[in-house]
Protein backbone atom coordinates (compact mmCIF):
# COMPACT_ATOMS: atom_id res chain seq x y z
CA UNK A 1 0.00 0.00 0.00
CA UNK A 2 1.54 3.34 -1.59
CA UNK A 3 0.93 6.63 1.19
CA UNK A 4 0.70 9.83 -0.27
CA UNK A 5 0.63 13.15 1.41
CA UNK A 6 -2.53 15.57 0.53
CA UNK A 7 -1.83 19.28 -0.02
CA UNK A 8 -3.87 19.92 3.30
CA UNK A 9 -1.78 19.70 6.19
CA UNK A 10 -1.98 16.20 8.15
CA UNK A 11 -4.09 14.77 5.27
CA UNK A 12 -2.97 11.66 4.22
CA UNK A 13 -3.98 9.20 0.58
CA UNK A 14 -3.92 5.40 1.31
CA UNK A 15 -3.78 4.15 -2.49
CA UNK A 16 -4.24 -0.03 -2.27
CA UNK A 17 -2.76 -2.43 -4.15
CA UNK A 18 -5.52 -4.91 -5.85
CA UNK A 19 -4.53 -8.09 -7.13
CA UNK A 20 -6.53 -8.93 -10.33
CA UNK A 21 -7.20 -12.20 -11.75
CA UNK A 22 -9.99 -14.17 -13.68
CA UNK A 23 -12.44 -14.42 -10.86
CA UNK A 24 -12.32 -10.60 -10.74
CA UNK A 25 -9.97 -8.57 -7.56
CA UNK A 26 -8.74 -8.65 -4.14
CA UNK A 27 -7.43 -5.22 -2.41
CA UNK A 28 -7.26 -4.65 0.92
CA UNK A 29 -8.79 -1.44 1.65
CA UNK A 30 -7.31 -1.17 5.37
CA UNK A 31 -4.21 -1.87 6.85
CA UNK A 32 -3.65 -0.56 10.54
CA UNK A 33 -0.05 -1.51 10.56
CA UNK A 34 0.34 0.88 7.49
CA UNK A 35 -1.60 3.33 9.26
CA UNK A 36 -0.09 3.09 12.58
CA UNK A 37 3.33 3.63 10.53
CA UNK A 38 1.72 7.00 9.35
CA UNK A 39 0.79 8.05 12.67
CA UNK A 40 -2.81 7.15 12.72
CA UNK A 41 -4.14 5.21 15.81
CA UNK A 42 -6.40 2.68 14.43
CA UNK A 43 -7.75 1.92 17.61
CA UNK A 44 -8.99 5.11 17.45
CA UNK A 45 -11.54 4.71 15.04
CA UNK A 46 -14.89 3.79 16.66
CA UNK A 47 -17.61 4.40 14.39
CA UNK A 48 -18.06 3.61 10.70
CA UNK A 49 -21.09 4.84 8.43
CA UNK A 50 -22.31 4.84 5.26
CA UNK A 51 -23.90 7.02 2.45
CA UNK A 52 -25.56 6.22 -1.05
CA UNK A 53 -26.06 9.41 -3.51
CA UNK A 54 -27.19 9.27 -7.04
CA UNK A 55 -25.21 11.12 -10.19
CA UNK A 56 -24.68 14.62 -9.28
CA UNK A 57 -25.97 14.38 -5.93
CA UNK A 58 -23.48 17.58 -3.31
CA UNK A 59 -23.01 16.64 0.65
CA UNK A 60 -20.92 19.49 1.65
CA UNK A 61 -19.42 21.23 3.30
CA UNK A 62 -19.61 19.57 6.88
CA UNK A 63 -17.16 19.49 9.85
CA UNK A 64 -16.77 19.47 13.58
CA UNK A 65 -16.37 22.05 15.99
CA UNK A 66 -14.67 21.38 19.21
CA UNK A 67 -12.04 18.52 19.33
CA UNK A 68 -13.13 18.24 15.36
CA UNK A 69 -13.33 14.46 13.80
CA UNK A 70 -10.87 12.88 12.17
CA UNK A 71 -12.25 9.85 9.52
CA UNK A 72 -11.06 7.53 7.13
CA UNK A 73 -12.93 7.88 3.97
CA UNK A 74 -13.59 5.65 1.17
CA UNK A 75 -15.65 5.26 -1.74
CA UNK A 76 -16.76 1.60 -2.13
CA UNK A 77 -19.47 2.08 -4.76
CA UNK A 78 -19.11 4.30 -8.14
CA UNK A 79 -17.11 7.61 -7.82
CA UNK A 80 -16.97 10.81 -6.07
CA UNK A 81 -15.55 13.86 -6.16
CA UNK A 82 -14.49 14.43 -2.63
CA UNK A 83 -13.03 17.75 -1.63
CA UNK A 84 -11.54 19.28 2.04
CA UNK A 85 -11.45 22.73 3.38
CA UNK A 86 -9.05 23.57 6.30
CA UNK A 87 -11.07 25.19 9.01
CA UNK A 88 -8.21 25.11 11.51
CA UNK A 89 -7.40 28.97 12.26
CA UNK A 90 -3.29 28.01 13.07
CA UNK A 91 -2.80 25.89 10.21
CA UNK A 92 -0.40 26.34 7.53
CA UNK A 93 -3.38 25.45 4.74
CA UNK A 94 -5.42 27.54 6.81
CA UNK A 95 -8.57 28.22 4.30
CA UNK A 96 -7.27 26.23 1.12
CA UNK A 97 -9.18 23.37 -0.25
CA UNK A 98 -7.97 19.94 -2.30
CA UNK A 99 -9.83 17.08 -3.80
CA UNK A 100 -9.38 13.72 -4.73
CA UNK A 101 -11.67 11.51 -7.31
CA UNK A 102 -12.28 8.33 -4.98
CA UNK A 103 -13.77 5.16 -6.75
CA UNK A 104 -14.01 1.52 -6.47
CA UNK A 105 -11.06 0.78 -9.32
CA UNK A 106 -8.52 2.67 -7.86
CA UNK A 107 -9.78 2.06 -3.96
CA UNK A 108 -7.64 5.23 -2.33
CA UNK A 109 -8.65 6.04 1.43
CA UNK A 110 -8.44 9.35 2.15
CA UNK A 111 -7.46 9.91 5.91
CA UNK A 112 -9.43 13.49 7.27
CA UNK A 113 -7.98 15.11 10.07
CA UNK A 114 -9.69 17.29 12.69
CA UNK A 115 -10.78 20.46 11.97
CA UNK A 116 -11.50 19.99 8.14
CA UNK A 117 -14.59 20.79 6.54
CA UNK A 118 -15.55 17.40 4.10
CA UNK A 119 -17.78 17.19 1.26
CA UNK A 120 -17.98 15.04 -1.97
CA UNK A 121 -20.19 14.81 -5.13
CA UNK A 122 -21.21 11.58 -6.51
CA UNK A 123 -19.94 11.37 -10.24
CA UNK A 124 -21.94 8.20 -11.54
CA UNK A 125 -25.53 6.26 -11.01
CA UNK A 126 -24.79 5.65 -7.62
CA UNK A 127 -22.06 6.20 -5.26
CA UNK A 128 -21.03 4.74 -2.19
CA UNK A 129 -19.47 6.27 0.48
CA UNK A 130 -18.05 4.77 3.43
CA UNK A 131 -16.73 6.38 6.68
CA UNK A 132 -14.54 5.55 9.54
CA UNK A 133 -15.11 7.66 12.41
CA UNK A 134 -12.58 8.58 15.24
CA UNK A 135 -15.54 9.89 17.96
CA UNK A 136 -19.36 9.78 18.06
CA UNK A 137 -21.84 11.97 16.43
CA UNK A 138 -22.42 14.98 18.68
CA UNK A 139 -24.95 17.02 16.67
CA UNK A 140 -24.01 20.51 18.76
CA UNK A 141 -21.01 20.70 17.13
CA UNK A 142 -22.27 20.39 13.38
CA UNK A 143 -20.75 23.17 11.47
CA UNK A 144 -20.99 23.58 7.34
CA UNK A 145 -20.52 25.86 5.10
CA UNK A 146 -22.77 26.33 1.96
CA UNK A 147 -21.31 24.05 -0.99
CA UNK A 148 -21.18 27.17 -3.46
CA UNK A 149 -19.51 29.86 -1.13
CA UNK A 150 -17.88 32.62 -3.18
CA UNK A 151 -15.27 32.73 -1.04
CA UNK A 152 -14.55 29.36 -1.88
CA UNK A 153 -14.94 28.92 -5.18
CA UNK A 154 -15.13 24.92 -5.04
CA UNK A 155 -15.11 23.69 -8.91
CA UNK A 156 -17.72 20.68 -8.45
CA UNK A 157 -17.38 18.51 -11.81
CA UNK A 158 -20.73 18.64 -12.51
CA UNK A 159 -24.59 20.54 -12.37
CA UNK A 160 -26.20 19.84 -8.78
CA UNK A 161 -28.92 17.31 -9.13
CA UNK A 162 -29.82 17.28 -5.72
CA UNK A 163 -28.81 18.82 -1.75
CA UNK A 164 -30.17 18.50 1.35
CA UNK A 165 -31.90 21.53 2.76
CA UNK A 166 -29.66 22.01 5.47
CA UNK A 167 -27.08 21.90 3.07
CA UNK A 168 -28.52 24.90 1.02
CA UNK A 169 -29.15 26.89 4.25
CA UNK A 170 -25.31 26.43 5.33
CA UNK A 171 -23.52 29.69 6.38
CA UNK A 172 -20.77 31.15 4.72
CA UNK A 173 -17.27 30.92 4.93
CA UNK A 174 -16.77 34.36 6.10
CA UNK A 175 -19.13 33.49 9.01
CA UNK A 176 -17.25 30.19 9.87
CA UNK A 177 -14.21 32.45 10.14
CA UNK A 178 -15.39 34.54 12.34
CA UNK A 179 -16.53 32.21 14.60
CA UNK A 180 -13.15 30.61 14.30
CA UNK A 181 -11.81 33.61 15.56
CA UNK A 182 -9.64 33.65 12.63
Amino acid sequence: MRVERGTLDGVLIFHPTPHHDDRGLFTRTFDAAVAAAHGLDPAAFIQDSQSRSRLGTVRALHGRSGRGEAKLVRCARGAVHDVLVDARPGSPTFGQAMSVVLDDEAFAHLYVPPGLLHGYQALTGQADVCYRIDREHDPAEDVSVRYDDPDLAIAWPLPVTAISGRDLSAGSWKDLRRRLGA
